[in-house]
């Protein structure tokens, strides 16, 4: 059997390098930024880390401290309408096209956040 994906793109590394960049856009984002309880986005940092490598196929650290994913259930209290999901999908953006993967690899990577953003949408209000 080949190498996963987390093995592919290099590991825990990788996916930490990715999720500060993404969270460097929602730092300075007026929608994005309130929706994050904790002033430092340091613990959703780690979350996003740990959920992505082991979705990817990393350790199942996430699981094993938060339980099962359940993703539109814990974004729920969030108003996530098409504007916060297209300012998320803005800084993952820039955030996988600064981590310089081959093409596949980011076609792959990029096509699964593209389809969570949109699962996550759960109002259209403004």
């Amino acid at each position: 059997m080949g190498a996963s994906f987390y093995e592919q793109v290099g590991g825990r590394p990788f996916f930490e390098k990715l999720v500060t960049e993404f969270y460097r856009g929602v730092a300075g984002d007026p929608v994005l930024k309130p929706m994050y309880p904790e002033e430092d986005l340091g613990p959703a940092a780690a979350r996003l880390t740990g959920f992505l490598e082991q979705y990817w196929g990393g350790p199942g650290t996430y699981s094993e401290q938060r339980g099962h994913p359940r993703l539109r259930q814990r974004h729920q209290p969030f108003k996530v309408n098409p504007d916060a999901r297209d300012r998320w999908l803005l800084h993952m953006r820039a955030a996988v096209d600064s981590a310089e993967l081959p093409e596949l690899q980011r076609t792959v990577l990029w096509d699964y956040l593209e389809r969570a953003a949109h699962a996550m949408l759960n109002t259209f209000d403004d």
